[in-house]
């Protein structure tokens, strides 16, 4: 039971550090990058901002322990259609495999973190 838990902490830092921690600190620290990411696909700024916001609060969720599980479900959904939207936009617009390969690897960290999650549930 220690190695599933150890297992789904680092996993869930991961995405805490990567999906919510850089963004808001891009946000607070360097507000002239927030766009960098989704100006070059297109989107506006204001869905920069948007996605920003609800990156901090799906990530948020996860490392929230006592946190009801409902409103981790939905956390880890968001993440994954953001992960996915992500993926596509890239595909489509710059066609440039690093940027493609980047959401399926946090993706995959992200699986990693919701299975064992579960297995945490179903062994308590």
């Amino acid at each position: 039971m220690k190695k599933v838990k150890i297992i789904f902490w680092v996993a869930t830092v991961i995405i805490f550090l990567f999906e919510g921690l850089m963004p808001l600190s891009t946000l607070l620290f360097a507000p002239e990058y927030a766009t960098a990411g989704t100006e070059p696909l297109g989107y506006p700024d204001y869905f920069a901002y948007a996605l920003i916001i609800c990156k901090v609060l799906g990530a948020t969720a996860l490392v929230i322990p006592k946190l009801h599980p409902t409103i981790k479900e939905w956390a880890y959904a968001g993440l994954t259609f953001n992960l996915i939207f992500a993926f596509i936009s890239h595909a489509a617009v710059d066609k440039n495999i690093g940027y493609m390969a980047m959401p399926i690897v946090i993706g995959a960290i992200l699986a990693v973190s919701y299975i064992y999650n579960r297995r945490i549930k179903v062994s308590v």
